[in-house]
C-alpha cells in the first residue's frame, strides 16, 4: 500500500520547485541565458522536479509490487502497463526522463534554448503528473 505521508512530503517539495520555476518564467530568453543565476536555478529545478516525480513513482511501484525498477525509464513503463498512466503520460515521462539526464550528465553542453523551452512550455506537463500521484492521497 502506498504511504500518504512519502508522497505528499515529495508532493510539497515539487510544488516548491514548480513555484520557483514559475518566477523564472518572467524573464526573456536573453536576460535568463545572461544570468548563470537564472538558467542554473531553472536547470536545478527541472533536474529536482524530474527526480520528485520519478521517486514517486518508484515508490508507488515498490509500495504496490507492480515490477522491478532497472532503469529510470522503466517507472513510465512500468505505471503504463498497470494502467495508471496513459501512453500520452508515458512518452512524455521518458522524455523528461532523458532531459534530466541530460542536465545531470550532459551538463557541459546544455542547451539553455532548450532549457527555456522546457521553463515557458513544459511545466504543465509536469504539474499534471503531480495530480496523478496526489490521486494516492
Amino acid at each position: 500500500m502506498v504511504k500518504p505521508e512519502v508522497l505528499r512530503k515529495r508532493l510539497n517539495k515539487l510544488d516548491e520547485y514548480i513555484a520557483i520555476l514559475r518566477t523564472l518564467q518572467r524573464y526573456s530568453y536573453a536576460d535568463f541565458a545572461a544570468n548563470p543565476q537564472c538558467y542554473g536555478s531553472a536547470e536545478r529545478f527541472l533536474q529536482l522536479a524530474i527526480e520528485a516525480l520519478t521517486d514517486m513513482g518508484n515508490h508507488v511501484i515498490a509500495d504496490d509490487n507492480l515490477g522491478n525498477v532497472n532503469w529510470h525509464s522503466d517507472i513510465p513503463n512500468i505505471l503504463h502497463s498497470g494502467g495508471l498512466i496513459t501512453d500520452e503520460q508515458r512518452e512524455t515521462w521518458i522524455r523528461m526522463i532523458g532531459f534530466r539526464n541530460a542536465l545531470v550528465h550532459d551538463y557541459v553542453d546544455i542547451d539553455r534554448h532548450v532549457v527555456y523551452d522546457v521553463l515557458q512550455n513544459r511545466l504543465d506537463e509536469i504539474h499534471a503528473f503531480r495530480k496523478v500521484f496526489a490521486n494516492w492521497l
